[in-house]
């Protein structure tokens, strides 16, 4: 093993972020390279820097001016220069100062520097690179993002572990996910849970009630002597559409839940901000008794995964978010866009409580985000699909055969009514009642 993974390994040994490694995340280490050998020259070089792969003009980065002409608001720096392995400082500083104002309780709590990330995709790939190896169980509930399956098991080679996501109440399964937890954690002392809220597919986001219930349930695990890695996948962070449902990410609650539990936060702008297409997100870690000195050692090694698979994310969908991020505007057109989408929320909603539901057909509880479900009893989903697509035009998608997710988030709000009455007939042709 590399020497500098070997002291990365030893910062974090008493900690329960060195105990959840993996094989390749104990071995993965930023290199004393290119990379930090040119940090030091842009500090010190103060006649030539011969050190950085760009080719430079009078002092500036060589650009296109057919580049540059659609970048007009960005530096040639901005604009093509590679941008630091674990993100612009000025915005990772940023995202952070966004993390409070959102999570009023981490205000007085320890976290690390956000790192930027190519996607909050790559930002679950690049967790499971540090804390998950092969024949590993993942928790997730049934209900989950179909990407999770990809990245977890055709990739890394584990398992996803699975409970049933709501229980018989129409709540969140709270002891399904501690039993699923335990098992997971059996003849290993360790496990990775994934909690995604607003959730892809479901759209539902614990009440207060639940998210306290989820917490205690895992300290429960941890007190059993079990390290836990919670992952608090946070891409539709902010769109709560109820009273009494959780605000805050799980992260804050977890970041001093217990020492035997790392939080890592993964989020990002891609839904937060409306910008789907930058690829931008960012990883937080945080847990009781790391202090700066172990979560450098632990971003060094996230940084160690990202060298060694894209090297460092685009710098100018981060500059452009920075600076939108200080535009007077920023917040309010935010929030205009957020009304829509709640706009668009409460109209489904107002159709579902006006009208009949076809036999077999339920739909699913649902309060935030982009999405909602319909179980189908009696018949399969992806038939409902194909005959929506093929018969009438309409797109949607069908999930294990059982469910089928419907996107009211790129419906107009005066169209919602026609999509679910189409909807509502084809699923009552599924079954003839």
């Amino acid at each position: 093993m590399n020497a500098l993974a070997e002291e990365l390994n030893r910062i974090l040994a008493d900690t329960c972020a060195g105990r959840l490694l993996s094989d390749s995340g104990a071995r993965m280490y930023f290199p004393k390279g290119i990379l930090s050998q040119s940090a030091e020259a842009t500090e010190k070089a103060h006649r030539f820097n011969a050190t950085i792969g760009m080719a430079f003009d009078h002092g500036e980065p060589m650009v296109l001016d057919a580049v540059k002409a659609h970048l007009p608001l960005l530096s040639r720096r901005e604009a093509v220069a590679y941008a630091p392995t674990a993100g612009v400082n000025a915005l990772r500083e940023a995202w952070r100062s966004e993390l409070l104002k959102k999570n009023p309780s981490l205000a007085k709590l320890k976290f690390s520097l956000p790192v930027v990330v190519p996607g909050l995709t790559a930002g679950i790939s690049y967790l499971a690179d540090l804390f998950v190896s092969a024949g590993d169980p993942v928790v997730v509930a049934d209900m989950f993002w179909p990407n999770y399956r990809l990245i977890m098991e055709e990739r890394k080679g584990a398992r996803l572990s699975s409970y049933p996501f709501f229980n018989g109440a129409g709540g969140f399964n709270v002891d399904g996910l501690e039993a699923a937890a335990r098992r997971a954690a059996e003849g290993r002392g360790k496990a990775v849970v994934i909690l995604n809220y607003p959730n892809n597919p479901t759209g539902y986001t614990p009440t207060l009630v639940e998210a306290d219930a989820i917490k205690a349930a895992l300290i429960r695990v941890a007190e059993s002597g079990i390290d836990l890695l919670v992952v608090s996948d946070d891409a539709y962070f902010g769109l709560q559409y109820e009273e009494g449902i959780l605000r805050e990410s799980l992260f804050a609650r977890f970041a001093d839940a217990h020492p035997r539990i790392l939080a890592a936060k993964v989020d990002g702008p891609t839904k937060e901000d409306y910008v789907w297409g930058f690829r931008g997100g960012f990883v937080t870690f945080a847990s009781v008794g790391m202090d700066d000195h172990t979560y450098n050692a632990l971003v060094r090694k996230l940084m160690g995964v990202i060298r060694s698979s894209i090297s460092n994310s685009a710098a100018p969908t981060q500059y452009i978010l920075l600076k939108a991020m200080t535009d007077p505007g920023f917040e309010v057109q935010k929030a205009q866009f957020r009304a829509i989408l709640e706009g668009r929320y409460k109209r489904v909603k107002k159709f579902l409580a006006a009208n009949t539901w076809p036999t077999g057909f339920l739909p699913l509880p649902f309060n935030s985000g982009y999405f909602m479900c319909f179980q189908c009893q009696g018949f399969s989903a992806e038939a409902l699909r194909l005959k929506l697509l093929e018969e009438q035009g309409i797109g949607t998608i069908s999930i294990q055969d059982t469910w089928l997710r419907v996107a009211f988030s790129s419906v107009e709000e005066d169209e919602v009514d026609e999509l679910f009455t189409m909807i509502f007939e084809a699923a009552q042709s599924m079954t003839g009642s």
